[in-house]
């Protein structure tokens, strides 16, 4: 996705991320987000999970597919220029003909409600433009390396996990605690 939002080299991005010839197949299609989807989806299959396991993460694996759809479909969908125009040429001649309209009931005060009425209907119509396009102002970048932090520990605990729950089971004294559990005690 950061490519489609800052024009950044998907090669680049993704050199760390993926082997080689993965890299080559993402790269050479169409859709890279796509392709990067179904590359997770088999490598999902190929897991040895149980399957309650696996259809809790197809479903999520689905939902941030879905995601990522509404998002390339929000950045594709531009608002018009002339909309933003519009607005900001309207503000703009309302509030030069505000204190002309205004001063035979205010006088001076006139001034100082100009001020404050500019101020907060242009910082609204900046509000508007912000989110017109939100995700320049989005920290994805730190999300998806919060994310992929995450699943890489959480990979190396399984692994530390199963490591250790094979060498209890393997071990010469396989006798069990109360609760159920290998004892730990070789």
């Amino acid at each position: 996705m950061c490519h489609v939002i800052y024009g950044s080299d998907a090669r680049q991005d993704l050199q760390n991320l993926l082997e080689v010839d993965d890299l080559a197949v993402v790269l050479s299609s169409k859709h890279h987000t796509r392709c990067i989807i179904e590359f997770i989806s088999l490598s999902l299959q190929l897991l040895h999970l149980d399957d309650a396991k696996r259809l809790v993460l197809e479903s999520k694996l689905s939902c941030f597919h879905e995601g990522i759809g509404v998002c390339e479909q929000l950045m594709g969908i531009p608002i018009p220029l002339s909309y933003t125009r519009l607005t900001s040429r309207f503000l703009v001649l309302w509030h030069l003909t505000l204190p002309i309209i205004l001063w035979d009931d205010c006088n001076w005060i006139v001034v100082p409600a100009t001020f404050i009425s500019a101020a907060s209907l242009f910082c609204i119509e900046e509000v508007g433009v912000l989110i017109e396009e939100p995700f320049p102002m989005l920290t994805l970048d730190e999300l998806c390396k919060l994310v992929h932090n995450n699943i890489q520990e959480s990979i190396a605990n399984e692994k530390l996990i199963r490591a250790q729950l094979a060498k209890r089971k393997n071990s010469s004294d396989n006798k069990h605690s109360t609760n159920g559990r290998f004892n730990s005690e070789v």
